[in-house]
């Protein structure tokens, strides 16, 4: 049986990512960056598919862990029969310019004598390739293809069954370190750096970035947690920001929803940008539209719903059948097929990033209003076709309520910009437009009993339709919203939390069976503050915050009656859902103070 989710932590440099489990074992590690090949895929597979290993002998040995605050530095405190020791996770903090990554590891003996081991597991290719492993003066080099992996530590290591080990003994107030680097094969091995400085370094960055941190209220520790790891996923030399670190991590255990997640969607793009402005970010805020703007550049017919961090547009999906999978959950899937899809709504998500931007004083800039004029012309071409919706389905395009939401948001604000070179006609055109798709969604996305369906002529319910009194599409307290909010509440729930739609049969041309999405449960807290039921809002959000594992992360789903994370992980959208719902439930609580107060 493979670790539970939940039991690992996320490191990050903002170009790439390691997950480490409790029991001191990194399982998945890709570089150079989030999209290149794993040289660590235990997480899918075995030991022998890749890892690094460093715990005391004491196979009886507990652990307890916390992030240094504000930062990606993971302390992790082992427990043996003989003593307590202290280990320090980190990736150094990166800045542009920079070639190589480094995954640092120290320890410290903080009580007793304890017994270590380290098992390094070197597996280029996802798991698949087998380096050439050489002594070197000051450690080891493996190398493979394009890679080349140098381990540095005074610690004596020998080669043992395809592996990298070493055992040594601390005693009280004793340390070692192990410093792991990665460079292209064809050059000189990294730089050696010095790890007591190179934490120095790294907690500097994280702290003086977290430390930025808007208010969020009571809830403001975990919100900081939250941007840490949207911070965590995001590429530096770009700007981009990926949905999660992971691949092929099952929405299903056992099953075929296995997708990977370490590219950037569209969709993700204006409430990601909400989220870093709330917060107060507005350089990786700029960071971000400009990314966008480069990564869509050119035809818009050709717009696609996710893109490289480099904004590349081939990510053609294919199986590693050497993997057996997270739980035996096949097939293990890398790139992603839906890159290929017509979804409707990513125009809307593109289109209110725009917008977003520009009314939080952010311009569009140099062709900016060009790029946005040439989309929306796109649009309005385009907002009557099926497509395949948010929820990427494999079973045909269908009219998704959801989607013509989207065309009616982008075609709605873009109308309301006077601030553009957009021309009188082309604005007045476009309220035409929108009201349009606003009546059209009015006439075919309503069910008989007054509440919205997922697609037209549908009977299900769709989570994405939360978004309804949030986008402003009616006024929250209309009926037709507050019965869209209620029977999502009533019928799409599980202990509470979010279902993306009705998991029975398979209109998705998938197996049916999944977890509820964290991010659609966030969706509900900001639905039930907006139609004004703020107590139950709070209590929803609190049982959130209360499925975070110890140190505060979040996958896509989870599952209520397993009590077990599903889903690719750390989920950045879950983590956005969370930061939005805390702003928006704060300001209701703020206001609630404020009118109590006034009426005294």
């Amino acid at each position: 049986m493979s670790t539970p989710i939940e039991h690992y932590a996320m490191l990050g440099d903002c170009r790439s990512a390691a997950l480490v489990c409790r029991n001191g074992s990194i399982d998945w590690l890709c570089l150079p960056r989030f999209d290149a090949e794993a040289v660590f895929a235990a997480l899918l597979g075995t030991p022998d598919h890749g890892r690094w290993l460093l715990c005391p002998e004491d196979e009886a040995a507990t652990s307890q862990r916390q992030y240094r605050d504000g930062s990606l530095v993971l302390e992790t405190t082992f427990t043996a029969e003989a003593g307590e020791v202290r280990v320090v996770d980190f990736m150094v903090a990166s800045q542009n310019g920079h070639t190589h990554s480094h995954l640092v590891r120290l320890v410290e003996a903080v009580r007793g004598e304890v017994a270590m081991r380290t098992e390094l597991v070197m597996r280029f290719g996802h798991g698949h390739i087998v380096p050439w492993v050489t002594q070197q003066d000051d450690g080891l080099r493996a190398v493979a293809g394009p890679d080349q992996l140098v381990l540095r530590t005074p610690v004596p290591i020998e080669g043992r069954d395809m592996t990298s080990q070493g055992r040594f003994t601390l005693a009280e107030g004793e340390r070692t370190w192990f410093v792991l680097s990665h460079g292209a094969s064809h050059l000189p091995p990294p730089e050696a750096v010095d790890p007591d400085d190179a934490l120095a370094t790294t907690l500097d960055f994280w702290e003086s970035w977290s430390g930025q941190c808007a208010h969020a209220g009571r809830w403001s520790e975990q919100v900081k947690r939250s941007l840490v790891v949207l911070k965590g996923l995001s590429y530096l030399p770009t700007g981009a920001i990926i949905a999660a670190p992971t691949a092929s991590l099952p929405e299903q255990l056992g099953g075929e929803r296995n997708w990977d997640y370490r590219y950037c969607w569209l969709r993700d793009s204006s409430f990601t940008l909400l989220a870093l402005m709330n917060a107060g970010y507005r350089d990786e805020a700029v960071a971000f539209r400009d990314w966008v703007k480069r990564a869509v550049a050119g035809t818009p017919g050709q717009l696609q719903a996710l893109y490289g961090v480099g904004g590349e547009r081939r990510l053609a999906e294919w199986s590693a059948d050497w993997l057996p999978g997270y739980e035996d959950s096949r097939p293990v899937n890398f790139g992603n097929a839906a890159a290929g899809q017509f979804q409707l709504d990513v125009y809307g998500e593109l289109i209110a990033l725009f917008e977003i931007a520009r009314m939080r004083g952010m311009p569009a800039g140099a062709y900016g209003d060009q790029l946005e004029r040439a989309f929306l012309l796109e649009l309005e071409k385009r907002w009557r076709e099926p497509d395949e919706g948010i929820w990427e389905v494999r079973s045909g395009r269908r009219h998704f309520t959801h989607s013509k939401l989207m065309a009616w948001l982008a075609l709605d604000r873009a109308a309301q910009n006077d601030e553009s070179d957009f021309s009188d006609e082309d604005r007045q055109r476009w309220r035409q437009t929108a009201d349009a798709v606003h009546a059209d969604i009015i006439a075919h996305g309503l069910h008989p009993d007054g509440y919205f369906v997922q697609s037209y002529g549908s009977e299900e319910l769709d989570a994405a339709l939360l978004l309804m009194p949030l986008v402003g599409f009616l006024p929250a307290d209309d009926t037709r919203v507050v019965a869209t909010v209620d029977a999502i509440a009533q019928r799409l729930t599980v202990d509470g939390l979010v279902q993306r739609y009705s998991s029975h049969g398979s209109a998705d041309g998938l197996p049916a069976g999944e977890g509820t999405f964290l991010a659609c449960s966030f969706w509900l807290v900001e639905a039930l503050v907006m139609i004004g039921r703020i107590d139950h809002a709070t209590t929803l959000y609190e049982h959130l915050c209360g499925l975070c594992n110890d140190v505060g992360l979040l996958a896509e789903e989870y599952d209520p009656r397993s009590q077990r994370m599903l889903g690719n992980f750390p989920q950045g959208y879950s983590h956005v859902a969370l930061v939005n719902a805390a702003y928006r439930l704060n300001d209701a609580h703020n206001a609630t103070r404020t009118s109590a107060e006034v009426h005294a």
